[in-house]
């Protein structure tokens, strides 16, 4: 028997911690490289879909998601100010009987949180927190990693493979494979959690609730595990023109919108902004370095599938580098899976953008589809995407 493989992460985010566990199932020896002093996971809510909720539950998170999270009964749509939903798409329960698994909403930080507690468990996951840097060197077919940890010293290793999960602004993308630096959207979202009893009145919060207008979307669901309700706020912002992010609380006009002027109220400037940037590179490893999650393709959130694309990737790519004779051959069998799924994932993520943001004549059409569509129409578009088994896809 040959030494265990060492695959070395940077990032101890919900890519990283994925995959450090799936390494750590096939025995191999897993080193994370972690910049902040603690496991820390900005923004709020997040959910959770049934492709990824599936390989969380292989990875024995069931109960601690369960525990964590919600599973609304549906999606309530209020398209310019209707005081009625245009349409409730169905969740719940069907969701779970139709593709295997529920569909739920938690906060990053919980999913984060847990992933540690189970990494904690595996005395082959090492996390090194507060790595000032770290560099990378390749010598032939081999690589060196250098890391500074807290007390000053340098860690050197010569790893199976390096995988940057180091996020959108990931420096193993543009320092190590000469990948472009991350591009603004031209969107910026705005979270804030409130007390529920601020919106009990305006929302039903056993749903999520989604509110278009040609200036922004709104994306409202409850998080009873913290006693609040996420609200991300999506608005369209110049990038020559980013003062809005000093404030508190984003640009928009005084709306006839009840609902929207209490949600509004209800949070003051209580917001926090945050810039949306995407990643949009074919090169996502080069030998034995490679990237997966936001490093590789960060997307916009408007399918929430961002943190479930790291999710998945994590599963594909853990047999690979398990068993494959080398990590280039991982790699290069991980990108022939995953990129062409993650581009169309991108494309809808996108397209939902503009849909959401359609204005008169076209918000007509828009509705009238959605209306038409019916409470489960979503189900049948989205197939492709609840439906689909990352972990069988790593394993082929």
């Amino acid at each position: 028997m040959g030494a265990r493989r060492t695959v070395y992460i940077a990032g101890a985010g919900i890519a990283g911690l994925t995959l450090a566990l799936a390494l750590a199932k096939f025995g191999l020896h897993v080193v994370v490289l972690e910049r902040n002093a603690s496991i820390s996971e900005f923004g709020a809510g997040l959910q959770i879909s049934a492709n990824a909720r599936k390989v969380l539950d292989s990875l024995g998170l069931s109960e601690a998601i369960a525990a964590r999270s919600f599973a609304p009964e549906g999606i309530d749509i209020f398209p310019d100010g209707r005081e009625k939903p245009l349409q409730t798409l169905t969740l719940g329960k069907a969701i779970n009987a139709r593709f295997g698994a529920p569909y739920a909403v938690m906060h990053r930080a919980d999913l984060v949180d847990a992933l540690h507690a189970a990494a904690k468990r595996f005395a082959n996951i090492d996390i090194v927190f507060s790595v000032a840097d770290f560099a990378l060197e390749r010598s032939g077919n081999g690589l060196t990693v250098s890391a500074q940890e807290p007390d000053g010293k340098i860690r050197k290793a010569k790893p199976f493979a390096f995988v940057g999960a180091d996020g959108v602004r990931s420096a193993t993308r543009t320092r190590y494979l000469g990948g472009p630096a991350a591009r603004y959207t031209g969107k910026v979202a705005w979270r804030a959690l409130v007390a529920p009893e601020a919106l009990s009145d305006v929302l039903d919060l056993e749903r999520t609730s989604l509110l278009l207008n040609p200036r922004f979307h709104l994306v409202v669901y409850p998080l009873p595990h913290r006693n609040a309700a996420n609200l991300a706020l999506f608005t369209q912002e110049k990038e020559n023109d980013l003062s809005v992010l000093d404030q508190r609380s984003p640009r928009l006009k005084s709306s006839k919108d009840r609902r929207l002027t209490r949600i509004l109220d209800s949070v003051g400037e209580g917001w926090t902004p945050w810039v949306l940037s995407s990643v949009e590179t074919p090169l996502w490893h080069d030998g034995p370095i490679g990237l997966i999650g936001d490093a590789a393709h960060a997307m916009l959130p408007f399918q929430a599938q961002g943190a479930a694309m790291g999710i998945e990737d994590a599963a594909v790519l853990a047999p690979l580098l398990a068993a494959s004779p080398t990590a280039e051959h991982a790699f290069s069998r991980f990108a022939s899976l995953r990129q062409d799924r993650v581009k169309r994932v991108q494309q809808v993520s996108a397209r939902n953008g503009r849909i959401f943001h359609m204005g008169f004549p076209f918000s007509v059409a828009r509705n009238a589809i959605i209306r038409a569509e019916g409470p489960q129409g979503h189900f049948r578009r989205l197939d492709w995407l609840y439906g689909y088994d990352a972990i069988q896809s790593g394993e082929s």
